[in-house]
């Protein structure tokens, strides 16, 4: 959790987006989540940053990462007639650029937006068929696909919605490195009933990120009880650290900050 008064132990470990909490390079975000006391930062692409150097600062400041995006929005990755073979070699690229980052053993992949002319099912079958091709280069490197489930209201025409849909790709893809990047401000915008759907998906849930609904800000600042929600992510022994995906409101990172440390020491 992000702890502002130095000394402070969390009950719920937080990893901060960079990308949305922290201007500057890849290092000077770093620091920047070093001063506000985060244990763990999260971040989207990889090509765009010196990994090497982010991780020097991530070592001397005790850090780790949790993860970063492998594969974004497109219309690829759920269209059958682009090459199998193209996604797994980037998988096996991100795979060899997770190792660098100390802690890094996830990537999300986005889905992809409507592929005109295709229904969802066939859109499906293809990211199964690739995700299913990529398993072995995961496995090969102990390093996991969290698929993320988006929302309509953020996201329109897009092939990836709720906590059902994600469930039933993982379970045709069938695989432990395969998993569901559970974005708590996608789930409610979408669907609601988080804890509830919490308690369904824990099988295949190998991430949790958040936000309050509905302006993305941190939480505090709409209309979920995020302290409720923590500690349920405890007790169902979710993976640690979360990921705060959020914008803090006004851009003002240490309020944000002071305000996820209350809402952490409130879900006792």
């Amino acid at each position: 959790m992000s702890a502002p008064l130095p000394g402070r132990t969390p009950n719920t470990p937080i990893a901060v987006n960079i990308e949305m909490w922290f201007e500057g390079d890849f290092v000077s975000r770093i620091e920047q989540s070093a001063a506000l006391g985060f244990p763990a930062i999260e971040l989207w692409t990889w090509k765009d940053k010196d990994l090497t150097a982010g991780a020097e600062a991530l070592r001397r400041h005790g850090m780790t990462a949790t993860q970063f995006t492998a594969w974004g929005f497109g219309k690829e990755i759920n269209d059958p007639a682009f090459p199998v073979e193209k996604f797994v070699a980037e998988i096996e690229a991100s795979c060899e650029a997770s190792k660098i980052l100390p802690g890094c053993d996830l990537m999300t992949v986005v889905c992809g937006d409507n592929v005109p002319g295709l229904t969802k099912e066939q859109m499906h079958a293809s990211v199964v068929d690739k995700l299913k091709a990529a398993v072995p280069v995961l496995e090969r490197h102990g390093k996991t696909v969290i698929l993320e489930p988006m929302n309509p209201y953020n996201h329109p025409d897009h092939c990836l919605y709720g906590s059902a849909d994600g469930i039933a790709l993982c379970e045709a893809i069938g695989s432990e490195h395969v998993k569901l990047n559970w974005d708590l401000f996608h789930m409610q915008r979408t669907e609601g009933n988080l804890i509830d759907n919490l308690r369904k998906g824990v099988k295949w849930i190998g991430y949790v990120q958040f936000a309050d609904s509905p302006d993305r800000h941190e939480p505090s600042t709409g209309e979920v009880n995020y302290g409720e929600v923590f500690k349920v992510v405890r007790e169902l022994g979710l993976p640690l650290p979360l990921g705060a995906e959020c914008i803090p409101q006004d851009m003002d990172a240490r309020r944000a900050a002071e305000r996820l440390h209350a809402v952490d020491s409130a879900s006792v």
